[in-house]
């Protein structure tokens, strides 16, 4: 499966378990249509009617606070935005209702809901091209999941759409893959065999994708994918064994992996899409700092966009984009660094 197929299998399966599931977003259930702005839900229409797959008028606002309010009233809303900017219209709802809820309630009502936003830069500007974990792992009350691969996004979904708190969900445009349907031009089209039967696969943990020894690189989503390109031309370039480690969900952050990597490898870089100030790599690089500081031979490093809007022509954003060789030169002078 692509990554847009593992999605639409794990939302499938959970609605054919589950009548309480339903799916909310614009353009996600027209009869023919394009299964919302990427093809996740394409079919489900048809499968499950209208009444559980719900279009809705262009207004993030509305969408968001239907599902919350679903969500409040037993079911277990999927609310797709069609990018995941589009997000911020509705950040009300998200913030100050549905992450606050239970808190709030002293545990008498739960808000388990699933907001499905896709992210990343694809040539299309500032409004459309913007990787927003950072906001969303501030807010005490969400969780924050970003999977890299079909594998993790169907099970991560799963676990997602059945937990009882509310969840932050985005996928990388350039993950979803082409095949059966909408294809971005740079796609990776991450293609894995993935099980048909329903499995979770639980929030709140971290994958070591690459074990090494000389530096541990963490990176998540498209990232992922560039650190384990260039994790493996340091190993046969410079004969350095980096540690590539999936930061597939950031909140809740399973924090003891990270540290058992560190004090392995002794060096960290970190990856992200994201511009540099305030992103997760720094609350992960803090708070690393902290508990690892005497197993470091070298400062964190940290590789992002910079503190710019996301640019729109092609050249501009192939410079703005954080790349495997940038990857590369980090890795080799934090590893050649004499302590």
């Amino acid at each position: 499966m692509t990554m847009a197929e593992a999605l639409r299998d794990g939302m499938r399966l959970a609605m054919r378990s589950d009548p309480s599931v339903f799916l909310i977003g614009e353009d996600i259930g027209i009869d023919g249509g394009f299964g919302g702005g990427f093809t996740v839900t394409l079919g489900l229409s048809g499968e499950f009617g209208h009444e559980r797959v719900m279009d809705t008028p262009i207004s993030e606002i509305a969408i968001i606070g239907a599902a919350v309010g679903a969500a409040l009233a037993g079911a277990r809303p999927v609310a797709e935005m069609q990018y995941g900017d589009f997000i911020f219209c509705a950040m009300d709802q998200v913030i100050n209702q549905a992450a606050k809820m239970r808190y709030m309630s002293n545990g008498q009502v739960s808000v388990p809901m699933v907001v499905r936003l896709p992210v990343g830069a694809t040539q299309r500007g500032a409004q459309h091209s913007q990787s927003s974990e950072a906001y969303f792992m501030h807010t005490p009350g969400l969780k924050v999941v970003c999977p890299s691969n079909p594998i993790d996004a169907k099970g991560l979904l799963m676990a997602a759409i059945r937990d009882d708190d509310p969840v932050i969900f985005l996928e990388h445009k350039l993950l979803y893959g082409g095949k059966g349907g909408r294809k971005e031009k740079t796609s990776l089209d991450p293609v894995e065999e993935v099980p048909e039967e329903e499995y979770q696969i639980p929030l709140g943990t971290v994958e070591i994708k690459r074990a090494g020894t000389d530096i541990t690189i963490l990176a998540n989503m498209l990232m992922t994918h560039l650190a384990l390109e260039a994790a493996e031309e340091l190993s046969a370039r410079e004969k350095i064994e980096a540690e590539v480690i999936d930061m597939r969900c950031l909140a809740p952050l399973d924090f003891e992996t990270l540290v058992r990597s560190v004090k392995k490898t002794n060096r960290v870089l970190i990856v992200e899409e994201d511009n540099i100030t305030g992103g997760w790599g720094a609350e992960v690089a803090a708070r690393l700092s902290e508990a690892a500081f005497f197993y470091l031979d070298a400062p964190i490093s940290r590789i992002a966009a910079p503190d710019t809007p996301a640019p729109c022509a092609r050249k501009l954003e192939q410079v703005y984009l954080p790349s495997t060789q940038r990857i590369v030169q980090a890795a080799v002078d934090m590893v050649r660094l004499i302590p």
